[in-house]
């Protein structure tokens, strides 16, 4: 925090040949840029590039930036507005929310170029947008428009054309459109497509694909991409009730799909190391079985690799725009910096196929309503409502748009409950009346605490085994890294290590006598936790839609609801979620009626033969035996037990064209017996810890 007022200086000489300019992907956040002495060019938003034309010959290049929060100081916030204790500086400026400070990042109010300064020729004829856009698909035939526009030096657009090929294994389309002016469509069929699919639902099919520009037959600009072609619907109710009535689901190509996903948080603090971690970040996702990723409000946009890779693995995005946790200005001088940036931003994804919602932000409705200290109606905010919401339907009116994440409709506010909601609550134990009586369809957000590995709090911390001081407060260390911004006991983002740790002694009545044991404990409980939630929704289908849990991947060393650190050091909540969201699967409901009832549930495309078996792991008997055929899209119930008080280690397998699979479940999950449970673990080899000595 002691350098959030420093300046930054870069500087640079070089030749520029005649018509080269600079591009600057991403300044952090405030700068001036000089060339030769003089201004040329100003930026204020993070997340948008700033191009300056350069003069032929020896330049001399300055950028100045200047500190974000003596820059905020300009920026005088409504009495309407309102933000999280240390963000209210993030208000004006278009600058991620977390680096303010966050409960799962730091305070890290950082500056500089975060992404690449490009030296590029700017040709007079050349391609500016090109969009593809999916109208209707079936088996036989995709209606698509397509969309350019284009730079022009002739005094005749007639001269121009541009010609167009896509090919994706035996199918293609192409054509070539004369050009009548600088911007131009064309509506033309794909017969007998090869769609574009989310994961388990079929092949993320891509079309590489050449756009090209051409003056009286000479080409002078070429643009290449690859093209999904899909259609995607939200099928929303304003409100639903305890008996389902409602909805909240995505089509993708007509068909309903179940969403098994994460929140997607900062890759790291400092985001110009995102590119180092993307690779690995994606190996995770496409392991652990993730269908979906939701981008957060609190981050930034992701890179263009980050997108490509979605669209490659079939993983579907639901993209909030860069707000978070806030009341935002309702004043023209935020309306037009958001409006911008969401220009920018739309025109920039809608050619991913992976992209499925734009979201207006993160849990804005929420503090609307609520978090100022009396209630509001979420429906006034234009910015949500109207601002963003005519963005999309101008650049993109292939994708559907939600105002916040979760929506307040006015049917909520009369009462109501949200389809999709951030299921946080206490956070006490896991399968509460919170938790087990939710009404919900899908949930956006939920969590639960889990300790990093040993080894990686060595890494961090350097007194890892004293988490408490002696009047029982975190220590300082822990605070920080759970993360606080300051080391108050009472302040707002203290309260983690507590709870964590409270987590523990919920479903053990005790934390152990060595670092190792505590942190097992605290892996299980997390493990347990998610693995429940996600089982909770998948049983419930068709009424249940999905749940994007959070989250896979820390972006910095601390205590989380992450599965894996920052280190990549996996958590026991990582192996237990990998199985959870297995295509098929086989999971226990929680007991009703005095049964304990096994369901299959089959998120893939086509029925499923299995033989299962069911073994209480403490003595071997097998409790359960058979073979059936699990049938598509909704939870199919299998067999089921006498359920009981005792608490007992249930190993499920199953095999499927000659593939053994496993999942468990554990009988009446509190106060449970920590050497009895680990050695379960050991004899059903899923004793699955990493980073322990």
């Amino acid at each position: 925090q002691e350098f959030e007022n420093q300046h930054l200086w870069y500087f640079t000489r070089l030749t520029a040949a005649p018509g080269e300019y600079l591009r600057f992907e991403g300044i952090d956040t405030f700068a001036d840029i000089y060339i030769n002495g003089e201004l040329k060019a100003s930026s204020d938003n993070m997340f948008l590039p700033v191009e300056v034309d350069l003069p032929a010959g020896e330049c001399e290049v300055v950028v100045h930036i200047k500190p974000t929060m003596i820059e905020a100081r300009k920026y005088a916030s409504p009495a309407g507005s309102n933000a999280l204790a240390y963000t209210y500086p993030s208000l004006y400026v278009r600058k991620a929310a977390h680096m303010f400070g966050w409960d799962i990042m730091p305070r890290i109010v950082s500056a500089g170029l975060w992404k690449e300064v490009k030296l590029l020729k700017r040709k007079p004829d050349r391609l500016k947008e090109v969009f593809f856009a999916t109208h209707s698909v079936s088996e036989t035939s995709a209606h698509m428009r397509f969309h350019v526009n284009a730079a022009l030096s002739g005094d005749y657009a007639r001269d121009y054309s541009v010609k167009v090929k896509g090919v994706c294994g035996g199918s293609g389309f192409s054509f070539e459109k004369r050009l009548w002016h600088n911007t131009d469509a064309h509506n033309f069929t794909i017969e007998n497509p090869k769609l574009w699919n989310p994961r388990n639902y079929g092949d993320p099919n891509l079309y590489d694909t050449v756009v090209t520009l051409l003056y009286k037959g000479e080409v002078k600009d070429e643009y290449r991409l690859k093209v999904g072609v899909r259609t995607v619907e939200l099928i929303r109710t304003d409100a639903t009730d305890k008996d389902g009535n409602g909805d909240f689901c995505f089509k993708v190509n007509g068909k309903r799909v179940f969403v098994l996903g994460t929140n997607h948080v900062p890759l790291d603090a400092f985001h110009c190391n995102d590119p180092s971690r993307t690779e690995k970040f994606f190996e995770l996702l496409d392991d652990i079985g993730c269908n979906a990723l939701r981008c957060w409000g609190g981050n930034v946009y992701e890179s263009d690799r980050f997108y490509d890779l979605c669209d490659e693995l079939g993983i579907m995005v639901w993209q909030d725009f860069a707000m978070g946790c806030a009341v935002y200005p309702q004043d023209c001088l935020f309306a037009e910096k958001i409006e911008r940036e969401a220009t920018y931003q739309v025109k920039r994804l809608r050619n991913h196929p992976s992209i499925i919602l734009y979201a207006g932000d993160n849990e804005g409705d929420i503090c609307y309503r609520d978090w100022i200290g009396f209630r509001r109606d979420p429906g006034n905010n234009f910015i949500t409502r109207q601002v963003l919401k005519r963005v999309c339907e101008s650049q993109d009116y292939t994708r559907p748009y939600l105002p916040s994440s979760p929506f307040v409709s006015p049917a909520v506010t009369a009462g109501g409950v949200m389809p999709e909601e951030h299921l946080w609550g206490p956070r006490d134990y896991f399968k509460g009346a919170y938790y087990k009586d939710t009404f919900c369809h899908f949930a956006g957000e939920t969590g639960y605490h889990g300790f990093p590995s040993p080894e990686s709090l060595r890494r961090f911390l350097r007194e890892p085994e004293k988490i408490f001081n002696d009047d029982g407060t975190p220590t300082d260390e822990y605070l920080v890294h759970a993360a606080s911004p300051e080391t108050d006991p009472n302040a707002p983002f203290a309260y983690r290590i507590r709870l964590a740790y409270n987590q523990v002694l919920t479903l053990f009545g005790g934390v152990g006598d060595s670092l190792g044991d505590f942190v097992r404990r605290s892996q299980i409980s997390q493990g347990e936790a998610k693995k429940y939630f996600i089982e909770k929704f998948r049983i419930g289908k068709p009424i249940r839609t999905g749940i994007i849990w959070w989250n896979l991947l820390d972006g910095w060393p601390q205590v989380s609801d992450a599965v894996a650190d920052y280190y990549f050091t996996k958590k026991l909540a990582y192996h237990y979620i990998r199985r959870s969201q297995q295509p098929l699967c086989l999971m226990f409901d929680e007991p009703k009626d005095g049964r304990l009832t096994l369901f299959g549930v089959n998120d893939t495309t086509e029925p499923a033969e299995v033989e299962y078996k069911v073994t209480r792991v403490s003595d071997g008997e097998i409790l359960l035996k058979g073979a059936v055929t699990i049938t598509t899209d909704k939870a199919v119930p299998l067999d089921s037990l006498p359920a009981d008080d005792k608490k007992e280690f249930l190993l499920i397998e199953w095999t499927h064209k000659g593939e053994k699979y496993i999942n468990h479940y554990f009988t009446n999950i509190i106060d449970i017996d920590y050497n009895k449970y680990i050695d379960a673990l050991k004899k059903s080899n899923m004793f699955d810890f990493e980073g322990f000595p």
